[in-house]
């Protein structure tokens, strides 16, 4: 779907009509500009490429700078290929944060914090097994039986163990869209979407 590259700035809360306390998350979402556009005649389908935040000329490859001077824009560090647009734009085009409408609901999408190597008990919500008394030594917190010996004896995949924990894509639906800031490219969505401060953040209608 259409949508815009962002930055995660952090949270915050806003009173809503009914003088309810909300949880908001503010993204800096804008200006895009269009670095490409995909056609149906030329790749076989429709869509179109956004580019985000400035990067530095000397961190840039040759073929890089060619790209970005055929839309005349500075090189850019984050790229993402949108489909479903409804206005038609062309190349070199400004997109900003007006794509968007306060009460319409958009998906956020975005690189989940990274936690490590963790256990079963952060990783999965088990409840831990066993009881803390009669005897028990250190087995609070751990996963408990794995499979059985005689059959199937093998340990099924999929099975949920512990291991690497976040920095994953993650996707969080049906936000709503409480303000849009036009003039600093802000815009206020209800709840938490993935990422640390500062990350970024892919928003689409």
């Amino acid at each position: 779907m259409s949508g815009l590259i962002g930055r995660k700035i952090g949270m915050t809360s806003l009173f809503n009509e009914k003088g309810k306390n909300v949880p908001c998350t503010v993204l800096e979402v804008g200006p895009c500009v269009v670095t490409q556009v995909r056609t149906k005649a030329v790749d076989g389908y429709d869509a179109l490429q956004l580019g985000f935040d400035d990067k530095p000329e000397r961190k840039v490859t040759n073929a890089a700078k060619g790209h970005f001077k055929k839309s005349n824009t500075t090189p850019k560090k984050k790229l993402v290929e949108f489909r479903n647009f409804e206005e038609e734009f062309k190349l070199g085009d400004t997109i900003t944060v007006d794509h968007f409408k306060e009460g319409e609901f958009v998906d956020v999408s975005g690189t989940s914090k990274g936690k490590g190597f963790q256990g079963v008990v952060k990783r999965h919500g088990f409840a831990g097994v066993g009881q803390a008394t009669h005897g028990q030594h250190n087995r609070l917190r751990a996963p408990g039986s794995i499979g059985a010996a005689s059959y199937p004896a093998r340990v099924f995949k999929g099975m949920r163990m512990a291991g690497q924990t976040g920095n994953e894509k993650v996707k969080v639906q049906n936000l709503s869209v409480v303000k849009v800031v036009t003039e600093k490219n802000l815009l206020v969505v209800k709840g938490c979407v993935p990422g640390h401060k500062n990350s970024y953040v892919i928003v689409q209608k």
